[in-house]
């Protein structure tokens, strides 16, 4: 069999297609706590929950006991056929832990399957009110829904999106809600939550207010901008905008939800409730895959009362092991009272990243909520002048955090897609202080490392 030389230096130890298929890895054999432990026994703090996934951390011992208990009871059941137990009850939960009305769940097994669902949910909600003409769907440019291809078309990575775009679905972008780089000099935060909220609605108008579907948003922007918080008053006038015209207000908290943030769900700091809310990740905690869509009752209502079907469905929709997984960690967090203790870890990462950070001559900026933090990294600090991106600092910033053993969450194109480098942290919710202290060190003495590495910056 004819091989490349690609293939024989690089694909030569494994079968699997990985992501980067030049780059090794480490193979991860072990999970303790806030730990990884990888094939040569090295340990590694989970600082980013992988992706902000493990908020219980690793090998919690009531999430296993359920998943096993789970699996020789009932492993898998269509939904064609059945419900299942853990499933009623993981929906009974959510619907427990959520405002009044927004009390009914879909599970799926990913962000991405859940964006795409509530999509779907949207679309028909409206033909089934006898508005087929709605169609369109906004979103917010520096954002990211997923990669299937409907969550790629809607969301804002432009990174991510360029090399499907000739296969995506037509989609339209407003403005992020990204004080840092798009308030105005001398724009208070009202009047800068006021024009986001005029350009959506100017972009509702142009295309024909009963045209559009959904708007769509993170509460808090993830991977792509780095832990961004939208400015006091700016999602109540989004939501003014949205029920003045009809459109559905989707919430993304695929990321930032289920506590990650200091509360349950990252929208009740902004005064709103969404029509239909994303969510995975922190609800199961890696334990096993699944995501879900939290809908209102209006939303249903409509469905059940027209044609009486969802015309959506996946094979492993309401995965009893998955829900099971899901249910555990949920329990667990509630029981031991996590998502409050996220808030007070919160409050003291953000005083240790100032404390480290706060004067660094490469960190622009320091933001976040709860356990969901980044540092922003700029050539130029007084200026806030990024660097180059052909350097790729954040991807350095990894490798050489990895080395120190911490995983952190990097990327690129912070500012527009293009420019710009932020490090994210998400680590567990049961992490201590002191994992806290030695996370915020490590990342500084790699960003230290980094810089003095880098072409002279004069």
């Amino acid at each position: 069999m004819f091989h490349t030389p690609f293939r024989q230096a690089f694909f030569v130890m494994t079968h699997i297609f990985h992501r980067t298929p030049r780059v090794p890895l480490q193979t991860a054999v072990r999970g303790e706590g806030c730990y990884l432990f990888d094939a040569d026994g090295r340990r590694y703090f989970d600082g980013s929950g992988g992706a902000a996934v493990s908020c219980l951390g690793h090998g919690h011992p009531e999430v296993v006991a359920a998943v096993a208990a789970q699996v020789q009871r009932l492993a898998y059941a269509h939904t064609s056929f059945f419900t299942s137990e853990p499933a009623e009850q993981l929906a009974d939960l959510l619907a427990g832990r959520s405002p009044a009305g927004l009390a009914h769940a879909y599970f799926v097994s990913s962000g991405s399957e859940a964006v795409e669902t509530a999509l779907k949910m949207a679309r028909q909600y409206h033909v089934e009110r006898g508005e087929a003409g709605r169609r369109h769907v906004v979103s917010r440019r520096q954002s990211y829904h997923g990669n299937t291809l409907g969550a790629l078309a809607i969301g804002g990575n432009a990174g991510r999106r360029a090399l499907y775009e000739p296969l995506l679905a037509e989609a339209h972008h407003v403005s992020p809600c990204f004080a840092r780089h798009g308030r105005q000099a001398g724009e208070s935060d009202a009047q800068y939550a006021e024009r986001l909220a005029d350009e959506l609605e100017q972009k509702i108008l142009a295309l024909g207010p009963r045209t559009v579907s959904a708007f769509v948003a993170e509460t808090v922007v993830g991977a792509t901008a780095g832990a961004v918080a939208p400015v006091p008053g700016y999602f109540p006038r989004i939501r003014a905008v949205c029920e003045r015209h009809g459109v559905l207000l989707i919430l993304d908290e695929v990321m930032s939800g289920m506590g990650r943030t200091g509360t349950y769900h990252a929208f009740e700091q902004e005064g709103v409730v969404p029509d239909l809310l994303c969510l995975a990740k922190g609800l199961g905690g890696g334990y096993q895959p699944i995501g879900a869509v939290l809908a209102a009752a209006r939303v249903v209502d409509a469905i059940v009362g027209g044609s009486g079907a969802f015309q959506h469905g996946h094979t492993y929709v309401g995965h009893p092991v998955a829900c099971a997984a899901a249910l555990a960690v949920q329990t667990v967090v509630e029981r031991d009272g996590l998502v409050a203790r996220v808030a007070e870890l919160g409050r003291g990462l953000d005083a240790r990243l100032r404390s480290r950070f706060g004067d660094h001559p490469h960190v622009g900026d320091i933001r976040g909520r709860g356990l969901f933090q980044a540092i922003e990294l700029v050539r130029e600090r007084d200026t806030g002048e990024p660097f180059d991106p052909a350097l790729q600092v954040h991807a350095r910033v990894k490798r050489a955090a990895q080395e120190r053993g911490l995983l952190c969450y990097p990327a690129g194109g912070t500012i527009d897609g293009r420019r710009g480098d932020h490090v994210l942290l998400a680590p567990p919710y049961i992490a201590s202080v002191g994992q806290l202290d030695e996370a915020v060190e490590r990342l500084g003495e790699a960003l230290d490392a980094v810089v003095r590495g880098l072409p002279a910056l004069e």
